[in-house]
């Protein structure tokens, strides 16, 4: 049975995951409390409610207990992260993972039970073993036991191509959420988007995916 997601706020950062997500084929509710944000991003995911996630009472009434894994992306409103991983984590959800604005605010995401705290605004995410063991994987934020989001240098073979040559979703089981290129970001790439050799792919899959572009 296939995974199910649960992003909370859907921001910048919310709606690239859950859109992305979806894209791969998983089911995925968007729960946010402003009306247009949900209107923007119903056609791109499984289903989408605008609801209060600070009111326990609406939380429960999603059945948020029947979600794998609760991605709580609420923007700078700590206080509500911290309400809102509570309650889910509280609810049962098997993984829940966290965006954090600062130190003390991941440090406390961990001690109410965050089983990965995130910081987006960080180069998407914080720099690990990954670029230790291989030349090519920058990033990585990882978004349950066995998915991750990865910040990847361009491989030689992939420069000068653009994405629907390269086809990443077919070759590799893998998804472009985002290019980088220099300090520009291109956060809705198309398929018609040239990859150059400088560039950094921000990805989304299996850890057994990304473990093959790894191992290049």
């Amino acid at each position: 049975m296939k995974k199910q997601f649960v992003v909370i706020g859907c921001g910048r950062f919310g709606s690239s995951v859950a859109k992305t997500l979806f894209g791969m084929g998983y089911d995925v509710l968007a729960v946010d409390r402003n009306e247009e944000i949900i209107q923007n991003i119903a056609d791109s995911v499984t289903h989408a409610v605008q609801a209060d996630a600070t009111d326990e009472n609406s939380i429960k009434s999603l059945g948020i207990r029947n979600f794998d894994v609760a991605v709580v992306t609420i923007g700078l409103n700590i206080q509500s992260s911290i309400l809102v991983t509570l309650m889910v984590k509280e609810l049962g959800v098997k993984y829940v993972v966290a965006k954090a604005q600062n130190e003390l605010h991941a440090k406390v995401l961990y001690k109410i039970g965050a089983d990965r705290v995130v910081f987006p605004e960080r180069e998407m995410g914080v720099r690990v073993a990954h670029n230790l063991v291989s030349s090519n994987i920058m990033d990585y934020i990882e978004l349950a036991p066995d998915y991750s989001i990865v910040e990847v240098a361009v491989l030689k073979e992939w420069a000068g191509k653009n994405l629907r040559e390269l086809n990443m979703r077919a070759k590799y089981g893998i998804n472009v959420m985002a290019i980088k290129k220099g300090p520009n970001i291109n956060i809705s790439p198309s398929a018609t988007d040239i990859i150059e050799e400088e560039d950094i792919l921000v990805v989304i899959g299996h850890n057994d995916d990304l473990q093959k572009i790894e191992k290049r």
